[in-house]
């Protein structure tokens, strides 16, 4: 069976999945849960100083999908609003109960140096095992002059990151905003001031919808509305893409990084770890389904991993970096062409009606003499390799995408 246990910036976790900060890590309640049912680690709900702030109501709202399914949850809470005190005793106690589990603590305070030297003294003295400097939240708090405000201001976090690694020995890591145009330069931030890691990524400005009847969005406040922060699995795609340009620029290569955003299979996992990350923080999905998810990733990812041979996290971490590339560099004379299975086809006619109303018209549709009402045949010489027909399939391997090597012409 494969090993899953994870050693991150020397803290050790028996397996690479951990909550991100967020309401099911608010509490030594939840976090007992989570412990018992198998996750290895978490990061404490957000911090700072009394008096807590106050949320509103409602909280949380969803996009979804035609069908109903949830893709993608907005939120508007903010940081802890329980006492600094009750959160402190409870960190030191979660701690001292589950030693073998990493425990670390989120923080956001004023960017004044002693607000940040006060609460790492207090953090520090529970035990834990680091602390996740907050610099994403985009709501509530970048109005305060935190969160937000300052990931999108490099020199604001080089600043507090500096601040923080001046005022504490424990393990210092930068939560980025994705609410930047360039993740590298935040990054690299980070990484001026010390960061011994970074998390990313943080939830995405957004507004999921607007009440037709009220004119109001979601989530409505009495009759208001405002942006919320973006996260789950329609997230991953922005997550995953930023984690991959941390990993192939130079000035970030060696970042140490603790990935988050819309983690809800295994195989998000270990696409995430293929791409450098060393943990795994999840939220949307246990907020969905429960703390019982661990149960799939960790018994999936250990399959894949035994299938494929690898025994240990660190023998496939990073090995999809070196095949990710600019636009430019990519070959121009690869060729590949669609493929229809007919033993598979349903006669559905999507990729037929994909291909004809797109661009390329090279699917070709003809009465059939075998008992199928009509059969959809690729036109080689017009099919340009777009992928598009294979995508709207909704039979599973009917559709291949055959692909020649060609000649290594780059632009």
């Amino acid at each position: 069976m494969a090993n899953l246990s994870t050693e991150f910036l020397g803290i050790q976790s028996p397996n690479p999945f951990w909550l991100a900060s967020a309401p099911p890590t608010d509490k030594a309640y939840n976090i007992d849960r989570a412990f018992s049912a198998g996750w290895g680690g978490a990061v404490w709900k957000t911090l700072g100083e009394d008096p807590a702030p106050a949320n509103v109501c409602s909280r949380y709202s969803a996009h979804r999908d035609t069908h109903g399914r949830i893709l993608g949850i907005n939120n508007i809470e903010l940081i802890s609003d329980r006492p600094l005190q009750i959160n402190l005793d409870e960190i030191k106690q979660t701690k001292k109960n589950w030693p073998d589990r990493a425990l670390l603590v989120s923080l956001m305070v004023p960017c004044e140096e002693e607000c940040w030297q006060r609460i790492l003294n207090q953090v520090e003295a529970t035990g834990c095992d680091g602390v996740e400097l907050n610099f994403g939240c985009p709501h509530g708090m970048p109005e305060l002059g935190m969160g937000a405000a300052v990931g999108q201001v490099p020199e604001l976090i080089t600043q507090v990151t500096r601040w923080c690694k001046q005022h504490t020995r424990l393990p210092v890591i930068v939560k980025l905003t994705p609410n930047v145009a360039d993740i590298v330069q935040t990054a690299s931030a980070a990484m001026a001031g010390g960061a011994d890691a970074v998390s990313l990524i943080n939830t995405i400005n957004s507004i999921t919808g607007i009440n037709l009847d009220t004119m109001v969005g979601y989530p409505a406040v009495g009759n208001r509305y405002t942006s919320g922060g973006y996260c789950g699995e329609a997230v991953k795609p922005i997550a995953l893409n930023m984690v991959g340009q941390l990993a192939r620029h130079d000035a970030t290569a060696k970042l140490t990084v603790s990935a988050i955003g819309g983690i809800t299979t295994w195989r998000d996992a270990a696409e995430y770890l293929s791409l450098g990350a060393t943990t795994l923080q999840v939220c949307t999905a246990v907020m969905l389904n429960g703390f019982k998810i661990v149960d799939d990733l960790v018994d999936g990812l250990s399959r894949w991993m035994d299938q494929k041979g690898y025994q240990t996290l660190s023998e496939f971490r990073g090995a999809a970096v070196a095949s990710l590339t600019d636009w430019n560099k990519l070959d121009l004379t690869y060729k590949s062409i669609a493929h229809i299975d007919q033993s598979l086809c349903i006669q559905c006619g999507r990729c037929f009606a994909a291909c004809e109303d797109t661009e390329h018209q090279a699917i070709a549709v003809q009465a059939a003499d075998d008992g199928k009402e009509r059969v959809f045949e690729v036109i080689a010489e017009e099919c340009v390799g777009c992928n598009l027909c294979q995508i709207t399939c909704p039979v599973e391997g009917c559709v291949t995408m055959v692909g020649s090597a060609g000649s290594g012409t780059r632009l």
